[in-house]
């Protein structure tokens, strides 16, 4: 069976997808059997004992699937596309294939499922099993809406770079919004099926949750644990790929060689080290960083791992690694208050962390290099670390350059200017 074309052809019902970067263990997935969430900021202490304590419950090693909204202190004035502030679930159906094997999972929790057992055979029936599914080429968008504009991003990146030169703050991530419509809406999970294609080396994953669906093919991971084992990484500094081998090797020459891409990088690497410090013993780091070379770009990268202190949990961990300097900036604080000042539309699940949380593992990436697919609209999010000497002309063809993972499978090209 088809995972892309199975997912597809479910209606009316919650659909997530879930692939780690290198590993061969996919999950799509339908339904809830169980969901925790809200549109507060959560207890991370009270929502890790209720997760901990469902997980410890008698029977197969599940896994709950969800994400956070990059900023949980700020309160949208309307819901971000109807997701909630945070949430995990426990799909009622899951189509898994690990090491070349499929499954078909039907997840049931006792007792609070006994009452339901005609509502799940019901919805047992309503799974379909399509024999194929008609995929439609990809339509070429029609209208394109930047947010900000160049001229209101310089303004910002001005502000930034005078925010340095007083040293109220050492960094800071700026992002924008770019929103493609097109005549007729595309088929979510045929433009996920070709963006997953198009992405090798990367976190892959979709969550139809609210009034749109929410998909991506993210660099980065927060965190993987495995059993008290911690492995986090900084991920900061972009180069693109070259058209030939030479200019291949003269971006990564120059990505090594940059003091001002070095010198961001290292804020990143810094927070991460000192907050698995706080919650590890032997904490080992990259102290050199390192390419991390991807289909469309290259980034530098450090990583960072160590042993969990007793009592530790997940939800320690995601409260107090994120947001790193590599999506929000030094010193955190401020930095957020002035992305919260600069940017006028709201960052949602993007730059948040995303993934799945099981009782002997968990992993979440950040969610970036992302996108909202409402009706026949688009939205992309992508952004830039700003330190002194940052440029504005740079700075917006980096994040360009962050998006094409989505604009070449829809046969755009990169835009310098808008």
């Amino acid at each position: 069976m088809d995972m892309y074309r199975w997912l597809s052809a479910q209606e009316n019902t919650y659909r997530m997808y879930w692939r780690g970067r290198h590993a061969d263990d996919r999950m799509a997935m339908i339904g809830v059997a169980r969901i925790l969430s809200g549109d507060t900021r959560p207890d991370f202490n009270g929502l890790g004992r209720d997760i901990e304590s469902f997980l410890a419950r008698p029977g197969a090693d599940v896994r709950l699937f969800g994400g956070l909204r990059f900023d949980l202190d700020r309160q949208p004035e309307t819901g971000w596309f109807g997701f909630p502030s945070w949430q995990f679930s426990l799909p009622r159906f899951e189509l898994h294939r690990l090491r070349g094997k499929s499954s078909f999972c039907c997840n049931l929790v006792f007792p609070e499922d006994l009452p339901l057992r005609d509502v799940i055979l019901d919805q047992i029936d309503d799974v379909a099993f399509p024999e194929d599914v008609a995929w439609e080429a990809l339509s070429v968008p029609h209208a394109r809406s930047d947010n900000p504009g160049f001229e209101g991003w310089k303004g910002q990146v001005k502000w930034a770079l005078d925010a340095f030169e007083r040293d109220v703050m050492d960094k800071v991530v700026l992002a924008r919004r770019v929103d493609f419509s097109f005549g007729r809406a595309p088929e979510p999970v045929a433009l996920f099926r070709v963006l997953q294609d198009a992405t090798p080396s990367c976190f892959h994953f979709l969550f139809d949750a609210g009034d749109g669906v929410f998909l991506g093919a993210t660099p980065e991971r927060l965190f993987f644990r495995r059993g008290r084992e911690v492995f986090s990484e900084a991920v900061a500094g972009t180069r693109p790929r070259g058209t030939t081998s030479d200019s291949d090797e003269a971006y990564r020459t120059s990505l090594l060689a940059s003091e001002k891409d070095q010198r961001e990088h290292a804020y990143v690497r810094d927070s991460i080290r000192e907050t698995l410090e706080s919650c590890c013993d032997d904490v080992n780091v990259d102290e050199v960083a390192s390419e991390m070379k991807l289909a469309a770009g290259r980034h530098l990268v450090s990583r960072v791992s160590g042993t969990l202190k007793p009592g530790v949990t997940d939800f320690d961990l995601l409260e107090q690694l994120h947001p790193t300097p590599a999506v929000g900036g030094a010193p955190t604080e401020i930095a957020l208050e002035a992305i919260d000042s600069l940017e006028n539309f709201d960052r949602g699940w993007y730059a948040g962390p995303i993934g799945w949380v099981g009782r002997d593992s968990a992993e979440f990436a950040v969610a970036l290099r992302c996108g909202v697919l409402k009706d026949d609209v688009l939205s992309l999010f992508s952004g830039a670390g700003l330190v002194a000497g940052s440029d504005p002309g740079d700075e917006w063809l980096e994040i360009e350059q962050k998006i094409t993972d989505f604009t070449r499978i829809l046969g755009l090209a990169v835009n310098d200017r808008a």
